[in-house]
């Protein structure tokens, strides 16, 4: 090894540390405030904005304002003629759960067993899990549709699975283009037998966490842009990454808020 290659890796691992530094800030905000149990803070309201946008997409019927109530008190509000779906209800509050468990393992490699983890928390103690032939925590035995868009066949889900996380952990540095890419061929694969969307969802949160890139949460008002962007990737990634930067503008506006030295930085 001559001394420029020796000089070349000192200048490499300087950097890697300089990034480690960066990208671990806004993972070590969040937890601490996670925590600490901080009220009103970024963590709080990343729970409640996340969790009920996500939730929303996937058809819940509970409002922003129900969202916070079930955060802030474990109970629900609603009118004297309102009713509220059970399941609406559990997954909020297994949303709330499966959040913090990202965050504590944010900077752990992803893989099969996490993802499922993230399926298990999000669906435990739902209706579905009475179903025999719905595998909480577990992929899919039936074959799905994203609207009417085929997935991947049961059968080949666990293969599939292996090969899109082997691809993407063979990446040294995911940028946001990998991780957005990343959520296509998972929905595509649409390994559960529901959730799978807010699976994939928490799946970006985690890693832009992890790789230095400002995090978003897409609003359920774009849902229709989201869907649009997760059909046509194909022939035009740009739907999709306009989607998500666009959301990733308000989130790290939100960041700014509560941290306005932070957000340049972690993205």
């Amino acid at each position: 090894m001559t001394f420029a290659d020796v000089k070349e890796n000192e200048q490499r691992l300087q950097l890697v540390c300089l990034e480690d530094g960066m990208k671990e800030r806004l993972l070590d905000l969040l937890l601490e405030e996670k925590r600490m149990r901080l009220k009103g803070g970024l963590y709080h309201q990343t729970q409640i904005k996340f969790a009920f946008n996500s939730n929303r997409i996937e058809g819940s019927r509970l409002s922003k304002d129900q969202t916070r109530y079930i955060f802030e008190t474990n109970t629900i509000d609603t009118a004297a003629d309102e009713t509220a779906d059970v399941d609406d209800i559990i997954e909020t509050v297994n949303h709330f759960a499966c959040f913090d468990f990202m965050l504590e393992n944010a900077m752990e490699d992803l893989s099969e067993a996490m993802v499922k983890e993230f399926h298990r928390l999000l669906k435990r103690n739902t209706s579905d899990e009475t179903k025999k032939w719905f595998r909480v925590g577990d992929y899919k035995v039936r074959p799905n549709m994203v609207g009417d868009l085929e997935t991947i066949a049961p059968d080949r889900v666990a293969s599939e699975m292996n090969k899109l996380l082997v691809s993407y952990l063979e990446k040294e540095y995911p940028d946001i283009d990998d991780i957005v890419e990343f959520h296509h061929k998972f929905e595509i694969i649409h390994p559960f037998q529901d959730g799978n969307g807010r699976v994939g969802r928490i799946i970006m949160f985690k890693e832009c966490l992890k790789y230095d890139v400002m995090p978003f949460i897409i609003g359920y008002e774009h849902k229709l842009f989201y869907y649009r962007g997760l059909r046509e990737f194909n022939s035009e990634k740009g739907y999709l990454m306009d989607t998500c930067l666009s959301a990733q503008d308000r989130y790290e506006a939100m960041v700014a808020y509560f941290f306005p030295d932070l957000h340049r930085d972690a993205r």
